[in-house]
């Protein structure tokens, strides 16, 4: 008897959120800095495993696999949770 396999959900890196997040911030975070507010691994924000199979965005650490931003257009509104980005580091002008 043979088991069924459960495939794990395809993500995608952090660079998929460059357009998306264009719309609320100025600069582009796919180059900042990122620590996870759970395990404390630091790296770049493309580095997030971003998975688009959801209502919106749902992104996890590479780390831990915390959510660390949901991000949900809808209608003219858009809804922004950080609640796990521990910290962001960005260079500014």
């Amino acid at each position: 008897m043979t088991t069924p396999s459960v495939s794990e959900p395809s993500h995608l890196d952090g660079n998929a959120l460059a357009g998306p997040l264009s719309e609320v911030f100025r600069v582009d975070l796919t180059g900042a800095t990122r620590r996870c507010a759970v395990c404390g691994i630091t790296g770049a924000f493309a580095e997030l495993r971003v998975y688009a199979e959801c209502p919106g965005l749902v992104v996890r650490c590479p780390g831990c696999d915390t959510v660390v931003l949901r991000l949900v257009h809808e209608g003219g509104v858009l809804w922004l949770d950080l609640g796990g980005t521990g910290c962001l580091r960005l260079r500014v002008k």
